[in-house]
């Protein structure tokens, strides 16, 4: 028998929203280690609160949402506002009853911007980190190191004389722009758009772009981001913010670090070898432009044994966490200016990058 269109719509709905998501549906363990997280995270969240005044949108809401624009390539909070009013999946994960009404894009923007601080977001992912069936996927003896351009949200016509000349040509405010023979340098130039953005190429003959480098310290056994930080564009910046991630991680014994050619310093190396690190370092052999060959840092002590070789395989798997956090997380060009914030975005996409891995880890069996 042929159905008939009903003409009128329900005035009640008797189905509860946590029923319209399917029981094996992927964000359910995702949000059930996001939510272990953000409870911890309780008091944290009080103290960047005043007792008074109105009372503003959940952070547990707003850290939710700022994951959810990270797993389905969002791109912008209105657009993210928009699938949250109407699609029930995402209204599910951020907790936001189905009858309740969505939120501006203007009012979630400024409410979180009070979470975008640097500390917040690794506090998140060493949360993530320190849950009892995580911590024991996570390897404490070896690791890896590298670094990638963030491309800032400014354009090359913003990069401009600290001395108050270069203004843009006319007519307009986005006129014709030659920059041929034209010498320019952070030293004596600077974006307008975004001041901590700088003037960076990754190897001779690339274009120079506005950008920043995140870093990423990853474990060996299962690929995971273990810190994440977010730099000046510097040609030393790598090999620094490394030292700086190591620092951070306590330890009690020697460990071993997998890093590419660029980490082949003299002095890096000593830098490990004084903290009890293992340089498992790509040998730079590369021919400088006299014709000589670099002269390395990486001896036989390192690479007669075995170990290094699996380092130096392991490493490229912290490409996999780059590629995710730019391509499908939105990073690739970052939307936000300012240093503090593009490094506490860099860390959220860092701990959704795992938070999308970790369900499958933890599901396969036991080696």
């Amino acid at each position: 028998m042929r159905g008939r269109e009903a003409a009128s719509a329900n005035l009640f709905s008797y189905v509860r929203l946590e029923e319209r998501v399917p029981a094996d549906h992927p964000l359910r363990p995702i949000r059930a280690l996001a939510d272990e997280v953000l409870a911890g995270l309780s008091e944290r969240f009080e103290s960047l609160y005043s007792g008074m005044g109105r009372p503003s949108i959940p952070p547990e809401m707003l850290l939710r949402a700022t994951l959810l624009q990270a797993f389905f390539s969002v791109r912008s909070e209105r657009m993210l506002m928009e699938q949250i009013d109407y699609n029930l999946l995402f209204r599910w994960f951020v907790g936001l009853e189905i009858d309740a009404p969505v939120w501006h894009p203007t009012g979630f923007t400024h409410n979180r911007d009070r979470l975008l601080e640097t500390e917040v977001a690794r506090a998140f992912l060493s949360g993530l980190l320190a849950l009892k069936p995580v911590k024991r996927l996570l390897s404490s003896d070896h690791f890896s190191v590298d670094g990638t351009m963030i491309d800032a949200w400014a354009s090359m016509k913003s990069f401009r004389p600290k001395d108050g000349s270069g203004e843009p040509p006319g007519p307009g405010r986005n006129g014709e722009r030659d920059f041929r023979k034209e010498k320019r340098s952070n030293a004596t130039h600077a974006s307008t758009t975004d001041p901590d953005a700088r003037l960076y190429r990754k190897a001779d003959g690339q274009e120079s772009r506005l950008c920043y480098l995140g870093h990423a310290l990853m474990e060996n056994r299962n690929g995971l981001v273990v810190d994440a930080s977010l730099t000046h564009a510097t040609g030393t910046a790598e090999r620094e913010a490394a030292l700086l991630m190591l620092d951070r991680r306590p330890r009690r014994h020697r460990i071993t670090l997998g890093a590419d050619k660029l980490f082949d310093v003299e002095a890096f190396v000593g830098d490990l070898r004084v903290r009890r690190v293992t340089p498992h370092i790509a040998i730079n052999g590369s021919v400088s432009k006299t014709g000589k060959v670099r002269k390395t840092a990486i001896d036989g002590r390192t690479t007669r044994h075995p170990g290094y070789a699996i380092s130096l395989r392991c490493r490229k798997r912290i490409e996999e966490a780059f590629g995710w956090i730019k391509a499908q997380a939105g990073l690739r060009k970052v939307k936000l200016r300012g240093r503090p914030k593009v490094e506490a975005l860099f860390t959220f996409a860092a701990a959704a990058y795992n938070l999308v891995r970790l369900p499958k880890l933890l599901a396969a069996p036991a080696p």
